[in-house]
């Protein structure tokens, strides 16, 4: 199966410290997707089932899972994959949420056995295509257009419960790779990322040419920061 990644505790989609799964790959591609990266299918992101169930298993046995959330990529487009997984989920925790870009519908309509058996271990699906212009920042839905699909009556009412107390709220995860940020964010979110990030290396920049200007620094130490700005001008 490709999974990009495995998050833990996922605080801000769903309820309780959830596991969160990104698998990689979507035919899809909705612009303004807050995940591009996330589109194709990676070599590198490739796990057997039985090592994903060992990882899952793993941090079901150190930590409380109070349910899963998938998400890519589009989750259905591995559907044989994601429904062998489904069999040790179910064994943690029933309470599952699958985001997917294809409408519930749709999927029916596909009328594949891995899809039927993914739909009967699912407790809630959020379902179609992220609109940017109908991202309004509603709680666990990425625009307006999109359902939230109660399939297992068990948990209608935790869910409700949730949608009328919780805000929308992002949660960052620090990575062997970086920073990954978790959650619906809203459509400016991309610019805003980008202006703080521009901001924060100018005044770096600023910084460091104030300290070149310094008589008292090493020719080292002005080749060090020259390089360092240097750095910072390129990103």
């Amino acid at each position: 199966m490709n999974v990009a990644r495995i998050l833990y505790p996922v605080k801000v989609l769903g309820p309780g410290n959830r596991i969160g799964i990104w698998v990689s790959g979507c035919p899809r591609r909705c612009p303004g997707c807050s995940n591009p990266e996330l589109w194709e299918r990676r070599p590198a992101f490739e796990i057997t089932i039985d090592n994903l169930k060992e990882v899952i298993s793993g941090i079901a046995a150190a930590h409380p899972v109070d349910g899963f959330t998938i998400s890519g990529g589009e989750p259905m487009a591995q559907p044989e994959e994601l429904a062998d997984l489904m069999r040790c989920l179910v064994t943690v925790s029933k309470d599952i949420l699958v985001y997917s870009g294809f409408r519930y519908e749709e999927l029916k309509r596909m009328d594949l056995d891995s899809i039927r058996r993914i739909l009967e271990s699912v407790a809630v699906l959020i379902d179609g295509p992220y609109v940017e212009d109908l991202n309004n920042g509603s709680v666990l839905r990425g625009s307006e257009n999109q359902n939230i699909i109660v399939l297992n009556e068990q948990f209608r009412t935790k869910y409700e419960n949730y949608l009328e107390a919780t805000q929308n709220r992002i949660q960052n995860f620090t990575t062997y790779d970086g920073v990954v940020s978790v959650g619906i964010h809203n459509k400016d979110f991309k610019k805003e990322i980008y202006h703080a990030l521009s901001h924060f290396y100018n005044e770096r920049a600023v910084f460091h040419s104030t300290l070149i200007s310094k008589k008292h620094l090493t020719s080292e130490q002005k080749t060090r920061i020259v390089n360092e700005l240097l750095i910072l001008t390129c990103i």
